[in-house]
């Protein structure tokens, strides 16, 4: 089957700058001095956008997430609600379990305005800014990733430098300071002291080294060197130790709420890694994907709990699907083995129930459209024979 690739190049505008070149965190593009073209290396890409926002000739086409679906999603949300604020948040600090991203925007004063979420606000370019203020948007809050753990290694720090150009020139023209705000708002593990016995797994399994034990075992966090993986939290045997925004009991919630909406079979719960899959996430009505499939947004593959998937099965579901990166494109880069061995646990368990083939994961990356219609597809054919047996 062919596979449509997400990003293009139109050679006709193409001026060989190189600036996409010099922008792009992965290398995967490439300037060819003999055949005087760009290429493109789909292998290394991992769809962060920088290269498009950054072309000065759009010369680079991204097939979603480019200014005008996003202006005419903003459009239709402002004649709905009659709101002029905009609020532009990264996939990485907004899990959608929580509500997370909307407590802290309470906190900064802001209640009412309308939520959109794209993978790296770093691919966004200054185009959508000024074509967001012409129609008519007031202020525009834009929350980041730390720059020092941006998923994407440069999208925080790109988008940094141009909002703060873009705020310069609003000013000259005549707009006022909160125009555009810019905030960082980074996943972190939380503590719950009370439970902890100081067994020091989440210090030991910690990838990043941000988790130190003290005399009698309490750990501290360092939150400057958090970058919120989950996986301390997948360890603690008494949940005393979090990630926050997918704490335990918010994701048991859903796995037995959802399973009691989904009445046609096979009913699918799908684990996903918010950068294994774009779309599909995009697609998600209160946690439903179609009418028998259910989707959780997971921050990384070592986050996963495997008891969040004997538990899906428990609840109702009749299978579980995970997508992940694959490994040599996870964003959470160290630790990747930890994720591995989460995966195998799962199996290992799930083998001794007599649930294994009721389980599946796949890799995946962003890269080409309509990927996880395939798989879910497959998954399900898969359940269907199982039941019909």
């Amino acid at each position: 089957m062919s596979q449509t690739c997400v990003i293009n190049i139109d050679e006709d505008n193409c001026s060989l700058c190189s600036i996409c070149s010099s922008v792009c965190p992965f290398d995967a593009l490439e300037v060819d001095e003999e055949k005087g073209r760009l290429i493109l290396d789909v292998e290394k890409c991992q769809v962060c956008g920088l290269c498009y926002s950054a072309c000065p000739a759009s010369a680079i086409n991204l097939l979603y997430y480019e200014p005008d679906s996003l202006l005419t999603y903003l459009e239709k949300k402002m004649r709905e609600t009659g709101l002029k604020t905009l609020a532009l948040v990264c996939r990485g600090v907004s899990p959608p379990p929580s509500g997370k991203v909307r407590d802290f925007l309470a906190k900064q004063g802001f209640e009412d305005y309308i939520l959109i979420r794209v993978p790296c606000v770093g691919r966004i370019p200054l185009e959508f800014y000024l074509r967001a203020l012409r129609m008519g948007v007031e202020r525009i809050i834009v929350v980041q990733c730390d720059e020092d753990y941006c998923r994407f290694k440069d999208g925080s720090d790109v988008s940094r430098k141009r909002l703060t150009l873009l705020s310069y020139v609003l000013r000259e023209l005549g707009f006022g300071e909160d125009t555009i705000l810019c905030y960082t708002n980074p996943m972190r593990a939380i503590y719950i002291t009370e439970n902890c016995v100081g067994c020091g797994k989440c210090a030991f399994i910690c990838p990043y080294d941000a988790i130190t034990l003290q005399p009698g075992g309490t750990p501290t966090i360092d939150l400057d060197s958090c970058v919120g993986c989950g996986v301390c939290a997948v360890v603690c045997p008494h949940q005393a130790i979090q990630l926050e925004g997918y704490e335990y009991d918010v994701v048991s919630t859903l796995i037995h709420e959802y399973a009691s909406m989904i009445k046609t079979r096979p009913s699918i719960l799908v684990f996903i890694c918010q950068w294994s899959e774009f779309k599909a996430l995009d697609r998600v009505k209160n946690g439903l994907y179609n009418e028998n499939t259910a989707i959780i947004e997971i921050p990384c593959l070592k986050g996963l709990d495997p008891a969040w998937i004997v538990e899906a099965l428990y609840s109702g579901f009749d299978g579980v699907l995970v997508i992940a990166c694959p490994e040599e494109k996870c964003k959470l880069e160290r630790g990747t083995e930890i994720a591995e061995r989460n995966v195998e646990d799962a199996e290992n368990i799930l083998e001794k129930l007599g649930l294994m083939d009721r389980f599946q994961i796949y890799r995946s990356t962003p890269i080409y459209l309509n990927q996880f219609d395939s798989m879910l597809k497959e998954f399900s054919d898969k359940l269907s024979g199982i039941a019909g047996r």
